[in-house]
């Protein structure tokens, strides 16, 4: 018994060393893979790793990332979502307006609004204190003076007609600014507030962002 434990200890002690070397050795031949990786890799790759670009159909809240997407036309209904963030939105922050395209496109998915982004925003429109939103009967005449903030909004609702998330309102279908207080605000559940800007979910409640 005693022999067999001398015998035991001593074949540990031959094998440490040995599992020590083949240990030296793998860490070698990782360090030497890394060193050709590196020196095979370009200034891209590592300017990637620094900063990385937006991944395809991916977007951003940040105004510099939406100054550099190209120019943004199209039809009917994307003049008339970008005419709305325009008369509505255009003085807010880049996150404010894609928050309120979301309500408008909300509105569309909604069973309770008209099917198409040009109806839900003319809904009304033409009847006294009726228009949903109120530059469409405000007896303002609808000029659009600002060319970069159009711009700016025109990128924004192709971006959301184009199927973005709308991950920022928590589907409300109702907004107002924080100039006004409005008597359905206290009906509803607020379900965000962005910039000057609060938004409303009728029987639904989450944190505020």
């Amino acid at each position: 018994m005693i022999k067999a434990m001398f015998t035991a200890l001593a074949l540990l002690a031959t094998a440490a060393p040995l599992a020590a070397e083949v240990k030296q050795d793998n860490i070698r031949r990782l360090v030497k893979l890394e060193q050709r990786g590196l020196n095979t890799a370009t200034k891209a790759h590592f300017n990637a790793l620094v900063s990385p670009e937006t991944r395809p159909g991916g977007f951003s809240y940040d105004r510099t990332w939406l100054e550099s997407q190209p120019k943004a036309s199209g039809g009917a209904q994307w003049e008339c979502l970008a005419e709305a963030l325009y008369f509505e939105a255009r003085g807010e922050t880049v996150k404010g307006q894609f928050a309120v395209a979301e309500v408008i496109l909300n509105r569309v998915d909604s069973a309770k609004f008209p099917d198409s982004v040009c109806s839900v925003i003319r809904q009304g429109t033409g009847r006294k204190y009726a228009c949903q939103f109120t530059y469409t009967c405000d007896g303002n005449p609808e000029h659009i003076n600002e060319p970069r903030a159009w711009e700016r909004v025109g990128k924004v609702a192709k971006i959301m007609l184009s199927g973005a998330p709308r991950a920022l309102t928590g589907g409300a279908t109702y907004y107002h600014t924080t100039a006004v207080n409005p008597s359905w605000s206290r009906k509803f559940n607020q379900t965000a507030a962005i910039g000057v800007h609060q938004f409303y979910r009728p029987d639904y409640r989450i944190s505020s962002n």
